[in-house]
């Protein structure tokens, strides 16, 4: 048996049920729960889209609003300038496809914020269309099962899509479901710390756990710095003062949102020029 089919067989046997996954889930929900998953996980993501695509079930209905109100409805999922990049892409395919998410890669890369990532997720997912997917999880697997690595060298678009297509099945649906299956053993199975090898469907045939489990000595990408005091932290202080209010913001209001003061004006400019943040009034709001 194939590591394909060891891998497909595993996951309609184990997956979880997520709303992305259910029959009759549009591509639009896809695209929107590509966005919302960059970095965030799950549990956070299920309750977000669900409001969300209650609220905005057509990528024209998202279009129809102020850029400001995705923002607002994002919340606390993190790296909101992906809000703006999803109504830009909202706006695009209203104008450019008729309110229909395109089912070609090289049209949804040519789309607002939309990565190769992304590209190929909506056209395997949404439309079973045959793209090797690749992502933390299905690096992560391939480093252990077939290159013998505790983790994955940095990311390398093309070597990256290169070993999926080596063991993506000739079969759309088989490719499909492998894509899925090998993201879903890196979230629960082979996790980055304490994988739960025994109950991997890889074991008899994983080369990591063959040789050892030895430890990883190649380069590393590098670390992002912490949360807590950084920029990103008072730009989420000043962003959350903003959605909560809907007139203008004062900067005298704002000067109890963090302390430092060069800080906190460092992080407004950023806001402004990243367009989260917009003056307005003799203060400011949200775009």
């Amino acid at each position: 048996m194939s590591l394909a089919t060891e891998v497909v067989d595993w996951y309609h046997a184990n997956r979880r049920d997520l709303p992305w996954r259910r029959d009759g889930f549009t591509a639009w929900g896809t695209l929107v729960s590509e966005f919302m998953l960059q970095q965030t996980p799950v549990s956070r993501v299920i309750p977000r889209l669900e409001e969300w695509l209650e609220r905005w079930p057509t990528p024209a209905d998202l279009a129809s609003v102020p850029p400001g109100e995705a923002v607002r409805a994002w919340q606390s999922l993190g790296y909101p300038r992906r809000a703006l990049w999803l109504h830009a892409a909202a706006v695009a395919i209203t104008e450019r496809h008729g309110g229909v998410v395109p089912d070609d890669v090289t049209e949804l890369l040519a789309l607002p914020g939309i990565g190769d990532y992304t590209a190929r997720a909506v056209a395997v997912f949404a439309y079973g269309e045959r793209h090797p997917v690749v992502d933390t999880n299905i690096r992560r697997v391939i480093a252990r099962a077939v290159d013998g690595q505790a983790e994955p060298a940095p990311p390398s678009a093309r070597r990256d899509l290169a070993a999926m297509e080596a063991l993506l099945p000739a079969d759309r649906p088989a490719a499909a479901a492998f894509n899925a299956g090998m993201m879903e053993l890196g979230a629960i199975v082979c996790i980055a710390r304490s994988p739960h090898c025994d109950e991997c469907p890889l074991r008899d045939r994983c080369a990591w756990r063959a040789a050892g489990y030895p430890e990883y000595d190649g380069p590393r990408k590098a670390v992002q710095k912490k949360y807590e005091g950084s920029d990103r932290q008072v730009r989420g202080r000043i962003l959350a003062e903003l959605r909560a209010s809907h007139i203008p913001v004062t900067a005298a209001e704002l000067e109890g949102v963090w302390p430092d003061a060069a800080q906190r004006d460092r992080a407004l400019a950023g806001l402004l020029a990243d367009g989260l943040a917009v003056r307005s009034q003799g203060g400011y709001t949200l775009p």
